[in-house]
């Protein structure tokens, strides 16, 4: 009775969460409850293989987020990520009046920011914020920024595939997309004291400043204050023609977007590093921006100033250069050094078109079936032959990754990993089963694990993500014709989006990798189950269970 009352609990009180600080540290309360001297439970560690998987070009259009900027990641190599966009109207088929003139075009794109540590200075209305999602040091690295029309139309549907299913396009597509024209913003503005102002082209940088616009109304100054964000004043004499001018739109191309979309095909985002700056990159939601066309017409002799707006959406396209990788990068993922019999002692899981780890549980040593006779191997590891004829009841079950911080240096650190089914390409049944929310959407699913966490003094103290792959073992044991599937390890940037995205090599393998991972420039050295196996950072596969009576 006492078993059955306390099997009744155990979910409670094992699962029971608590976040601590805000996207920076997170401790589950309950974790180590369960201990092989209570309750006749027994914690036993399995074997383990994991090992490297580089990926190549990768599909990268329509993401959620987009990396903007460059990276020098010291343990992996330097990331450089560009952009291209479709525009849209606001309001398509506007009426404009043939006296229609440019009087100023403004590209915003707003920044990502700490709400927690926004401060305002009530004494003048004033606000100071702190970007999130900027990687690279120094902050307000310098680079050059360049904005282009794109010469290339992002069809929606692909006619390789008879037009029924959507168009893909890849991180390596650069070249289709660039093209050397003039800028959109080449032009020098000027600061107050007439200094020449860069920082919207030769010298851009994410600038963590508030927005504020000093208008007359009614004979007082009024300030409007936005949040940081890109703000770009664009070539009016190019919208002119492009919008209004005799050479400019044809009859009907801003009738629809569809038509608008073929006549304007679009916005190239390019970045360059300049004097020998690192550079810093962002996490930018593109689609949030837009593109503001003031210009004014004569009516009744009067000059009346109106607006147009482009929205910055439609087909995107992130293109993700990886140059200068470390020399140890470039060794542990090669297909030749990759020990898919052993493991590897380190795992590299870096984002975008970077890699992935395979991991396989319970080993590979299979001597006998399920029915324990010597000899007649069934492709079933012998361990989980065991606990099938033995019928464990599966309590928990959880893999282990410890961060190699010697390796991992200054290199930011995610703070997530996704696991997910690598054979098949699908979510594990612990990531539907775990439904928890938390206030920060990147912690939803807390149950099912995968934080950066820190262990205590007494463990070592050093960082750790733990992911928690009970009912995935369950049906395991519990359901003989269930495989044992190869699974997959990334970083993720939304534990929220699931789906997966193509690698462009289609007789490769794998064929597909998770769109969370693409979306995360970052990368994480982990160290994998190729070490002695008294060391405390090893991969562990753990699994507590009981055996019935």
């Amino acid at each position: 009775m006492l078993k059955n009352s306390f099997f009744k609990i155990i979910p409670f009180l094992l699962f029971s969460a608590l976040l601590v600080s805000c996207d920076k540290e997170f401790s589950v309360i309950g974790e180590d409850l369960i201990d092989s001297d209570s309750f006749g439970i027994t914690k036993e560690e399995f074997p383990v293989v994991a090992y490297n998987q580089k990926l190549n070009a990768i599909q990268t259009n329509n993401l959620e987020v987009n990396a903007f900027g460059i990276y020098v990641n010291p343990s992996f190599g330097t990331t450089k990520a560009n952009f291209v966009t479709q525009l849209a109207l606001a309001s398509p088929g506007p009426t404009i009046d043939k006296t229609a003139t440019v009087k100023s075009v403004v590209l915003t794109v707003p920044y990502f920011y700490d709400k927690t540590k926004t401060v305002l200075d009530n004494s003048n209305g004033n606000s100071t914020y702190v970007l999130d999602s900027i990687y690279g040091l120094p902050e307000k690295s310098k680079m050059k920024l360049s904005i282009y029309e794109s010469g290339y139309f992002m069809r929606d549907l692909d006619p390789a595939e008879q037009f029924l299913k959507p168009q893909k396009f890849y991180n390596d597509q650069y070249d289709d997309f660039y093209s050397q024209i003039i800028p959109l913003n080449n032009a020098p503005y000027y600061l107050n004291d007439d200094k020449t102002d860069l920082s919207q082209n030769l010298e851009f940088f994410f600038d963590p400043s508030e927005h504020r616009v000093t208008t007359q109304v009614d004979g007082k100054d009024v300030v409007t204050r936005t949040p940081p964000g890109m703000q770009l004043n664009l070539n009016n004499a190019f919208f002119q023609e492009k919008l209004f001018g005799a050479l400019g739109a044809p009859a009907g191309s801003l009738a629809t977007n569809e038509i608008f979309k073929n006549y304007f095909r679009g916005l190239f985002f390019n970045i360059e590093a300049v004097n020998g700056n690192d550079g810093n990159l962002a996490m930018l939601n593109f689609k949030a921006g837009k593109i503001t066309v003031t210009y004014s017409e004569t009516i009744d002799s009067k000059a009346v100033e109106k607006t147009l707006i482009l929205e910055l959406k439609g087909n995107t396209v992130s293109l993700l250069d990886e140059s200068n990788s470390n020399a140890k990068y470039i060794s542990a993922t090669l297909k030749s050094n990759v020990d898919e019999v052993n493991g590897d002692p380190n795992l590299y899981l870096k984002g975008g078109a970077g890699s992935l780890s395979v991991v396989k549980l319970f080993g590979d040593v299979d001597n006998f079936g399920e029915d324990g006779v010597s000899g007649l191997k069934n492709g079933v590891p012998d361990n989980l032959d065991i606990m099938r004829t033995n019928k464990y009841l599966i309590n928990q079950a959880n893999l282990v990754f410890h961060l190699n911080t010697t390796e991992m240096g200054s290199s930011f650190v995610p703070q997530r990993i996704y696991l997910y089914d690598y054979t098949n390409n699908q979510v594990l049944s612990d990531y539907y089963e775990s439904t928890t929310v938390s206030s920060n959407t990147k912690y939803n699913k807390y149950i099912f694990g995968g934080i950066l966490a820190k262990e205590t003094a007494a463990n070592g103290g050093g960082s750790y993500y733990k992911l928690r792959i009970t009912n995935h073992i369950r049906n395991l044991v519990k359901y003989k014709d269930s495989t044992n599937v190869k699974l997959g390890l990334v970083i993720t940037e939304d534990i929220n989006k699931s789906s997966f995205y193509a690698l462009k090599d289609k007789n490769g393998s794998p064929l597909f990798a998770p769109m969370a991972s693409v979306m995360n420039p970052l990368g994480v050295i982990l160290y994998g189950n190729n070490l002695p196996i008294d060391d405390k950072k090893r991969l562990k596969f753990e699994i507590y269970y009981t055996k019935p009576n």
